[in-house]
């Protein structure tokens, strides 16, 4: 038997590893059974270039409980280590099995799936177990070797009895870790890590009922087989190719990867490349709405089907982290623990290409099927609106395919609906005004009047809207957005022609003056000449400082504390109403103040300001004048 001391550059590397190498002791399971993995694809790899001259077989990884022992198995049927080997790999924690394997076979192994890139993978064994054992047989003609180390820089190395090719791994679980003996636990940390290993893992055994046979009398008991209970799938959709799948399949795999989500996805977006880097995956377009709601099944990053943490944030650009889905790179560099990122030209690469590869899927669903394409766009539009606002590449791209729909639910590109509105919707300075509704019911009024003229009304109504079309404006000169309830409609699209006052000047001016000792100094008042059919009072809020505030309280807009600011609204006053003259006209005062607040109360409700006691007020106060 041989003993000695690991060789580290440290006197005792375990409490370093326990306390500050994982962020997450749960880990260790993933690390070992990725371990199993990585050594029976390097023996599949070395039977396929000649070099094992073993029967591959069926290989599976098993994990097996000991509650009385207090033990945890980890058993495989790789390719082993001879006594040699584990004193290099398992000793010398400075190499790496896996890097040098690599290196020796870079040529060949480049798809072999290797997944072991740190050395230290194995020491996690030390998070959760007093002492670990290795009992390991090689694929090569060698005896097998026993390895026992109890978490101090000392260990064992003697000849051991197993025949059978593999390793097997025992962890004598420690007593604070003792929450890892119980099945539930293990099972559930398998499903999270290892659902989409590529070798089957057993843990435990189920029970199936065979058929009952045809010509099975009646009193007939159905046999049971107990079977090995394969918790993975080791061939997950994302690794094999868009041609091998059908509609279904990904709808299948949706419900694989996110269990309790009921709703069929509305699309997906199939990622293959492997130049400049390798990655593949399935995106995932959910319902999602105009609510930005917090996601909580997210997009799953993976490193050659181990799964490693639902933060893709650096990797997934991040408007695209409202989707769902699976991304799987070897290449995305991770710090030793698997738990972070780390900086690289390759992760903004791998971000770049997923923008493109999103931008050109939704180019070509518009163009296969653009009615699909527009009944599914407000599920689609706040991912699509976003991604304008925060990734310049594909705000280049989002032209040929986001939509803008009016409130009669037709939709157009941007180059649609210039076309469609410069020959009406051109004021007399020659620009281009786009109306817009925030709300279908709340803004009725106002979209009628601007129908009326024969004007198209956009219905937009999402929450970072007052951002996006500030851009669209930047980037387009000669074109402005207006909300329709901003200004009277005349005032929106200014032509030529002026409507003519039935006031003179001064009559407008003690009109003017009226109104003021009866109107709350919230609102600005400005007599206007309109048609006498027009409403006599209409409630605006100015777009520039309606816009501003929305941009303000959903971050950015330019202007320091104007999300706080009180709303501020226009009452404008139709100097050729009916109205209009009564309250010119009308020496009683009182009955003055009472026209002038009850037209206003009028007003404030079509545009849904009229709330709690001042409702209550003008509902009480109408009565009496129906009586």
């Amino acid at each position: 038997m041989a003993t000695g001391k690991i060789n580290v550059s440290v006197e005792n590397i375990f409490p370093l590893i326990k306390k500050f190498l994982y962020s997450d002791h749960e880990i260790f399971l993933r690390e070992l059974v990725s371990n199993g993995t990585d050594a029976t694809l390097k023996l599949k790899h070395l039977i396929s270039i000649g070099e094992a001259k073993v029967e591959y077989g069926n290989p599976i990884i098993e994990v097996k409980v000991d509650k009385e022992g207090k033990k945890i198995h980890i058993i495989d049927q790789g390719l082993g280590m001879t006594a040699d080997e584990v004193e290099k790999y398992i000793n010398q924690v400075a190499f790496s099995g896996a890097e040098e394997f690599l290196d020796k076979y870079k040529d060949s192994a480049k798809d072999s799936g290797i997944i072991g890139h740190f050395g230290l993978g194995f020491y996690s064994a030390f998070m959760v177990a007093e002492k670990v054992e290795i009992i390991t047989k090689s694929y090569k003609d060698e005896p097998a070797a026993h390895w026992t180390c109890d978490g101090s820089p000392e260990f064992t190395l003697e000849p051991a009895d197993k025949t059978s090719r593999g390793t097997e791994i025992i962890l004598h679980i420690a007593e604070d870790s003792l929450e890892f003996l119980d099945d539930s636990k293990i099972s559930g940390l398998l499903n999270k890590y290892n659902k989409f290993m590529p070798i089957p893992i057993k843990f435990g055994t189920r029970t199936e009922t065979l058929p009952k046979p045809e010509d099975a009398p009646e009193d007939y008991v159905n046999e049971t087989l107990e079977i090995d209970n394969i918790i993975n799938n080791p061939n997950p959709a994302w690794t094999k190719q868009p041609s091998e799948l059908s509609d279904e399949d990904y709808k299948n795999f949706y419900r694989e990867l996110y269990p309790m989500q009921f709703e069929d996805p509305l699309f997906h977006i199939h990622l293959n490349v492997d130049y400049p880097f390798n990655l593949t995956g399935i995106l995932y377009f959910p319902k999602l709405g105009s609510d930005m709601q917090i996601q909580k099944d997210k997009i799953q990053l993976y490193q050659n089907q181990v799964y490693v943490t639902d933060n893709v944030e650096g990797i997934v650009p991040e408007f695209l982290t409202m989707l769902k889905g699976v991304i799987d790179s070897p290449d995305i560099p991770l710090n030793v623990s698997r738990s972070g990122l780390q900086a690289d030209g390759a992760v903004k690469k791998i971000s770049n290409y997923i923008t493109r590869k999103v931008a050109d899927k939704l180019k070509a669903l518009f163009n296969e099927n653009r009615a699909d394409f527009e009944a599914k766009w407000n599920d689609i539009k706040i991912v699509l609106e976003y991604g304008m606002l925060s990734e310049e590449k594909f705000y280049e791209k989002a032209g040929a395919f986001v939509l803008y729909p009016t409130v009669d639910d037709k939709y157009f590109t941007l180059d649609e609906l210039k076309e469609k509105l410069k020959e009406n919707q051109t004021d007399k300075d020659g620009k281009l005004v786009v109306l817009y509704a925030g709300n279908r019911d709340a803004q009725h009024s106002y979209i009628e009047a601007a129908k009326d003229k024969g004007y198209e009304v956009l219905l937009l109504d999402s929450p970072i809207i007052s951002h996006l079309i500030q851009k669209i404006e930047n980037d387009n000169s000669g074109l402005t957005f207006v909300r329709v309830d901003s200004d009277h409609i005349d005032n929106l699209i200014k032509k030529e022609e002026n409507t003519i006052s039935k006031l003179s000047d001064d009559e407008k001016a003690a009109l003017k003056t009226s109104l003021e000792a009866y109107i709350p100094k919230a609102y600005s008042v400005q007599l206007e000449a309109m048609d006498s059919q027009a409403a006599p009072f209409i409630i605006t809020q100015p777009e520039f400082m309606r816009r501003m505030k929305e941009m303000s309280q959903t971050g950015g807009g330019g202007m320091f504390g104007m999300g706080n600011m009180p709303e501020m609204y226009n009452l404008v006053v139709n100097t050729n109403s009916d109205l209009a003259s009564s309250i010119l006209n009308t020496e009683d005062k009182t009955h003055q103040e009472h026209l002038v607040k009850q037209a206003l109360d009028l007003a404030k409700l079509s545009q849904n300001l009229l709330k709690g006691e001042a409702l209550t007020a003008f509902v009480k106060r109408s009565f009496e004048m129906i009586k």
